[in-house]
């Protein structure tokens, strides 16, 4: 990290948005280099995690892992007992070294948290990630749901590529209140959360998707990656029918104050033009994802 847990994108957006002089250091204790005895429980009782990856050609991907038999932790090492969905036709690379980023989230209590890191081994529906960075996040803008273990097992995810413009794709982005991206740079991925009302993801004439950026903790990781690489990738779920949209492409930063009015509260606006769009019938293990009415 250069001395800094903030890289050169990351602290360049930062002083764009007028982040104070002598924040970094105070922030930098909030970034830990592992998992707090007192956080492992909480990975080890989530039914997914999202996790963000690079496929073989460089390219972010943001895809879900499945937990069935749960989640291992500890201090410096997180391992899934399940590999991503669509990790094969993505092609994403799962070699040892490569970086992962993971973010474990419980919809129930908008409680999320963040690791960052690089795969030790993925073979036989195991995924070890090598803890570099372990970090919190506020509870804005997740839209509170229940989450329970699916009933009966969850069909095998089996995905096509598809158009933008593809009917089932226009419909889960224009319903969606949820969505993931992921970006990287040099020094490691990154995986976060975005939510919202409904049309929070807008999709344009030219095919490209905006979304706004709100006021939030300041890291700017998202935003930070994006500064450095141009890329992000999304993983846009339909949380009552299990259906996914999962897609890589360029992508950029708007500062403009009149983009941002069109979204209420929004700071900046983040503009995706996809590149490769892929649609799973079965991309998030169906029923596991319940509104919350209590």
């Amino acid at each position: 990290m250069t001395g800094s847990v903030f890289h050169a994108g990351e602290r360049a957006v930062q002083d764009r948005a007028g982040v104070p002089a002598g924040w970094r250091q105070r922030a930098a204790r909030a970034i830990r280099p592992e998992i707090p005895l007192l956080l492992q429980p909480f990975f080890e009782s989530l039914p997914v995690l999202f996790v963000g990856l690079q496929d073989m050609r460089g390219r972010p991907w943001a895809t879900v892992c499945p937990l069935p038999a749960g989640a291992q932790v500890t201090r410096d090492r997180l391992t899934a007992r399940g590999l991503p969905v669509l990790a094969g036709l993505l092609g994403l690379d799962l070699r040892p070294g490569s970086k992962a980023a993971v973010l474990g989230l419980d919809f129930a209590t908008r409680r999320r948290n963040r690791v960052n890191g690089t795969v030790v081994s993925a073979a036989e529906d195991i995924l070890s990630i090598a803890v570099e960075q372990c970090y919190g996040n506020c509870p804005q803008y997740i839209r509170t749901r229940d989450i329970r273990p699916p009933a009966a097992p969850v069909p095998l995810a089996e995905g096509k590529p598809v158009a933008i413009g593809d009917a089932r794709v226009q419909r889960i982005i224009s319903q969606a209140d949820t969505f993931f991206i992921a970006t990287h740079a040099t020094d490691g991925a990154d995986v976060s959360h975005r939510g919202g009302a409904p049309g929070v993801l807008r999709q344009n004439v030219d095919g490209s998707l905006s979304f706004p950026d709100y006021a939030g903790n300041r890291y700017y990781n998202t935003l930070g990656n994006i500064e450095v690489s141009g890329r992000a990738g999304l993983l846009i779920p339909d949380f009552a029918s299990g259906e996914a949209i999962f897609l890589t492409g360029r992508a950029s930063v708007d500062w403009s104050p009149a983009r941002a009015f069109a979204f209420a509260g929004a700071e900046r606006v983040v503009d995706v033009q996809p590149e490769e769009v892929w649609y799973a019938q079965h991309g998030v293990p169906r029923g596991a994802f319940r509104l919350h009415t209590g």
